[in-house]
């Protein structure tokens, strides 16, 4: 049996300029929890501290639509009985699972560098031969990850990708991050010592696989990551 861990943020706070809040993007741990459970793999979410709650952009069109729009309004569906149940990083053992997977939201940039349960989950799960993935602003939870075995940033001298500061700027939300304080996944990445990769366009489906290290750029490659972690944990069985 292949076990996954979905990180989600704990972070559910105002954000947005409209004075909406971010947090767990939806389609961010969907999309991969429907492309894991499609194979067999059995899922369990956590956040740092127990909590957390939705981005509230992302549950409305066009980020929310179709299939998706119906799982998240069917209370008793999978997906969201699965989020019902949400653990607190710190009682879980990392050695009961295969995967880790860092689902994304703007809320991931203030809480993952924090994160120290959730990024010492993460760095035993690579330590133990498995895969570390995330998607979108996922890879917040790389700023202060470190690997074990040279105790530099796990994701040093790797290729990876994220959210671009294109995307950022598009969407208006360059000014609030840096009016807040919190780093881009472009500035994880260079500050960590990886090789940012960036898709030709912001909204592309893109994903980069280093090492076990396995990344893409924002709502649309979610899925896309989810296919490549199966991929690429079959091809190191």
């Amino acid at each position: 049996m292949v076990n996954v861990l979905i990180a989600i943020t704990s972070y559910n706070e105002a954000f947005y300029p409209d004075g909406a809040k971010t947090g767990l993007f939806l389609t961010e741990a969907l999309h991969p929890f429907e492309a894991f459970r499609a194979v067999g793999y059995e899922v369990v979410f956590a956040s740092e501290t127990g909590e957390w709650g939705f981005d509230e952009h992302s549950l409305v069109e066009p980020f929310l639509t179709g299939d998706d729009w119906t799982v998240y309004n069917d209370k008793h569906s999978e997906f969201m009985q699965s989020l019902k149940n949400v653990k607190k990083a710190s009682d879980l053992d990392s050695k009961e699972f295969d995967i880790f997977f860092a689902a994304g939201g703007h809320g991931t940039v203030f809480d993952y560098p924090k994160a120290k349960n959730l990024q010492s989950l993460a760095a035993d799960i690579y330590a133990n031969g498995g895969l570390v993935s995330a998607v979108c602003h996922g890879p917040a939870i790389f700023d202060g990850l470190l690997d074990k075995s040279t105790g530099k940033p796990l994701i040093q001298g790797k290729r990876v990708t994220g959210f671009t500061d294109e995307g950022e700027t598009a969407l208006g939300l360059d000014s609030v991050m840096a009016a807040k304080g919190v780093k881009t996944i472009k500035a994880v990445a260079d500050e960590s010592g990886a090789t940012y990769v960036a898709p030709a366009g912001p909204w592309d489906d893109f994903t980069v696989n280093d090492q076990r290290v396995i990344t893409g750029v924002n709502p649309q490659s979610a899925a896309s990551v989810g296919t490549l972690v199966i991929k690429t944990f079959a091809n190191n069985l």
